[in-house]
């Protein structure tokens, strides 16, 4: 009878580092380390139900392998590592679309074609995702380095990437033809004021008025629809603030890239999965009051928080800058007073129409154009009429050329001569 065999010994390796069974189980089937990898990725996945923001996922991956797999060397551990991050941070066949300048969002419906947006207008690409799983796959790697997660139970989510580009995310039962992603890319350096009259968003005379207008500390809102361009004008309006401002900047998902030195940027938080942890713009905003600033710019004002920013800038905060949706000049003095309202304090209606008449000096309306582009269309003053604020216009795009309109002998036109 042949002898048998000697059995494989899982006893420790002489150095101590590992057993030896599992370390050349590991080295001899690759497949063995990919579920291991594919194990932790998702054991990472569950765990960013407990994180509240965005953290170094480098150092969680880290300990996560060193907990788990702690029984394999050194050397397979580090393989294990760059595993992990590859399926936590690879973007499939995105990858190529968020290296692309161009492109400035990224639309995914389904396993439909991915479209994307170039110079302000829509196309589509060649590009589309072979399965609802490798789809699942790439929206759970966006989400994992900021802490979030979907699931049938939570089946919206935001997220903003760790270059600021913005994601927003909704699966099924919500999105019926399948996962829908978006991602709004984040440019490193926004537009100055001069580019943006190169591109025709602004003309130089009404570029001169608006630097007159921010010098001047008078408070502007920007108002315009989805993807009309007003954070990038709003960017490109706080370089006229002083270089030595101290400059509170406020945003649900921070992408104001303002250039003065004494700058504090706050981000509004989500709560979690369990309903804790949120941060709203509205605190942001009453905290900011406590931080001695000089200018409070807000990225956009959408809820309650409004009520708060009209009470200080009715008290002395003057030179705020802030955007909020609205068509027109006159829509977002309205959509102002709703979102003020919303903060549910009792505050009678006549009362809410006088602080936004005593708390914004400019209205700056933006839209984008049929051709791709974003330009301002009109800029109003804003003034008491009976029964709130009105907007008077001082200039317009009337059939694509500017109509301006003399100012009435104003204080703010005293204030921008």
């Amino acid at each position: 009878m042949d002898d048998a065999e000697p059995a494989q010994s899982c006893g420790p390796a002489p150095d101590g580092s590992a057993p030896l069974g599992i370390e050349q189980a590991t080295r001899q089937a690759p497949a063995v380390l990919e579920a291991i990898a594919d194990d932790l990725r998702d054991r990472l996945l569950n765990e960013a139900r407990d994180v509240s923001g965005a953290s170094d996922l480098q150092a969680r991956i880290v300990e996560l392998v060193d907990r788990e797999a702690g029984v394999l060397s050194a050397a397979t551990r580090a393989d294990l590592v760059e595993r992990v991050k590859e399926r936590s941070f690879g973007l499939g066949p995105l990858e190529p679309l968020m290296l692309d300048p161009a492109v400035d969002e990224i639309m995914v419906s389904g396993l439909n074609d991915v479209w994307v947006e170039r110079a302000g207008k829509l196309e589509p690409t060649a590009i589309r995702f072979e399965s609802q799983e490798d789809l699942r796959h790439t929206i759970e790697r966006v989400l994992a380095p900021a802490g979030r997660r979907v699931d049938e139970a939570q089946p919206l989510a935001d997220a903003r990437l760790d270059d600021g580009s913005r994601v927003n995310v909704v699966i099924p039962p919500l999105a019926l033809d399948g996962p829908a992603l978006t991602i709004r890319r984040f440019r490193r350096r926004g537009f100055t004021p001069a580019e943006l009259v190169q591109r025709g968003t602004l003309t130089a005379p009404l570029c001169d008025l608006l630097e007159k207008a921010v010098r001047a500390r008078l408070n502007i809102l920007v108002c315009g629809g989805t993807g009309s361009g007003k954070t990038t004008t709003l960017n490109a309006l706080s370089s006229f603030i002083g270089a030595h401002e101290r400059v509170v900047t406020i945003e649900d998902a921070a992408e104001l890239k303002l250039e003065q030195e004494h700058v504090i940027r706050l981000e509004a938080r989500p709560p979690n999965l369990e309903g804790r942890g949120e941060v709203t713009i509205r605190a942001l905003v009453r905290n900011a009051l406590r931080m001695r600033p000089d200018r409070i710019v807000v990225g956009e004002v959408r809820g309650p928080e409004a009520l708060d920013m009209l009470a200080a800038l009715s008290t002395g905060h003057d030179g705020s800058l802030c955007t909020i949706h609205a068509g027109s000049a006159a829509e977002a003095l309205r959509r102002l007073e709703t979102l003020a309202l919303m903060a549910d304090v009792g505050l009678p209606h006549s009362a809410v129409c006088e602080q936004v008449a005593s708390a914004i000096d400019l209205v700056v309306c933006q839209a984008r154009t049929s051709d791709g582009g974003r330009r301002v269309v009109s800029v109003c003053e804003v003034n008491r009429v009976a029964g709130g604020a009105g907007a008077r216009e001082l200039y317009a795009v009337r059939n694509g050329r500017p109509v301006w309109r003399p100012g009435a002998a104003t204080d703010l036109t005293a204030r921008l001569r």
